[in-house]
């Protein structure tokens, strides 16, 4: 293996891994920036005002954007499997 193939590998993962986790982190980042604001102009500091409504997006998030998630780790697994003959030769 070469050192510029094993760098295409860890690029390749690294976006994959990036595209995957991109719907939940966004989305927990644009409810937690809400509900901080939320909190500035309420002056309400309760911890589970801002733990539950982030947890409750994360589920709904995981449930739409799931089946696409699964979808893109099965695809890059599938390349990665399939060019392991050409890693090891």
């Amino acid at each position: 293996m070469t050192p510029d193939l094993a760098l295409q590998l860890a690029r390749d993962m690294l976006w994959t891994a990036l595209l995957v986790g991109a719907p939940v982190i966004g989305a927990s980042m644009l409810v937690g920036l809400l509900i901080s604001i939320f909190q500035v102009v309420t002056q309400v500091q309760e911890m589970t005002l801002t733990f539950v409504p982030k947890l409750l997006v994360i589920f709904f998030v995981l449930l739409t954007a799931g089946s696409w998630m699964l979808s893109t780790l099965l695809s890059y697994s599938a390349r990665l499997i399939s060019s392991i003959p050409s890693l090891i030769g």
